[in-house]
């Protein structure tokens, strides 16, 4: 397997990396398909294998702006690991997406099962989703909010910001 610097599952150990796809299941969405909402119950998580997938947050006065675009390795969904378990973003995919899906609850079921396991996950999750992912969120603020940056009360003809 070919890991690129974001890849996810790459940045597993190989016997992690078996354990966890040993409780995925292969799933394809076509483009326009929503994944997910802000607040809804996060009780799954993919593994994009080919695709793009626009994370976007809700801000008054602009509906829905994109925030970053996932594409293939990377993680879609970090908030199934962390109590309450709801989404922090809203996910819609680009293109037609296929990916691995895994069922939030069997997975910490097998983190609470095996700490080795566990860790290995959580360490991922952390620095290749959350970390990473934050950086692009933050970015993507100073774009739209930062100096320079148009003003929100103005018009911006609705629908989404890329």
């Amino acid at each position: 397997m070919t890991t690129a610097r974001h890849d996810f599952l790459g940045a597993l150990p190989a016997a992690h990396r078996a354990r966890l796809l040993s409780l995925a299941r292969e799933v394809s969405f076509p483009a326009g398909s929503r994944l997910f909402d802000e607040a809804g119950a996060a009780d799954r998580f993919w593994v994009l294998r080919d695709g793009r997938v626009a994370l976007d947050a809700r801000f008054p006065d602009r509906g829905p702006v994109v925030v970053e675009t996932l594409g293939r390795g990377d993680l879609l969904g970090w908030s199934w690991l962390f109590e309450p378990y709801r989404w922090h973003l809203g996910a819609r995919t680009r293109e037609p997406v296929r990916a691995y899906e895994f069922d939030a609850r069997r997975v910490r079921a097998a983190i609470d099962e095996d700490p080795s396991f566990g860790l290995a996950v959580t360490r991922c999750v952390a620095s290749v989703a959350i970390g990473r992912r934050l950086r692009a969120c933050r970015i993507r603020l100073l774009d739209l909010y930062g100096p320079g940056a148009p003003d929100p009360g103005a018009a911006t003809g609705g629908g989404e910001v890329a």
